[in-house]
């Protein structure tokens, strides 16, 4: 079963992390995104904490996508964390624009295309 959405907790900028919870059933589930895949996947670098919350925000149907998929490949443990990393995060397809060279913006709509167009393939096989 695929984890629901639930809260945001917010920007640790300790761990350089987004932290929020999804819900599996009635069971909370903690989940955090590093800093650097939330910019991966944004197709961006070196975001500033304070515009991390929007960040997530925007991607936050990508981001729990992962985490979902990530929940569901490992064994299931109480209180565990489920902890997104650029290596779960898909790469932008070669053929895509650098992101310099695109119009303010359009560099996370590329991405997250491409991060669709991946998964899309890869559910179809």
């Amino acid at each position: 079963m695929p984890l629901t959405r639930d809260r945001i907790l917010g920007h640790d900028i300790d761990r350089l992390a987004f932290r929020f919870t999804m819900l599996s059933g009635s069971d909370i589930v903690e989940c955090q995104i590093s800093d650097a895949a939330l910019d991966e996947l944004a197709g961006s670098k070196g975001t500033e904490s304070m515009a991390r919350q929007s960040q997530f925000l925007a991607l936050r149907d990508a981001v729990e996508d992962i985490a979902s998929e990530i929940f569901e490949k490992a064994p299931h443990v109480r209180g565990q964390i489920v902890r997104i990393f650029t290596k779960h995060v898909q790469k932008p397809l070669p053929d895509q624009p650098a992101a310099s060279a695109q119009a303010p913006g359009t560099a996370r709509v590329a991405s997250l295309r491409a991060f669709a167009e991946r998964r899309s393939a890869d559910a179809a096989e």
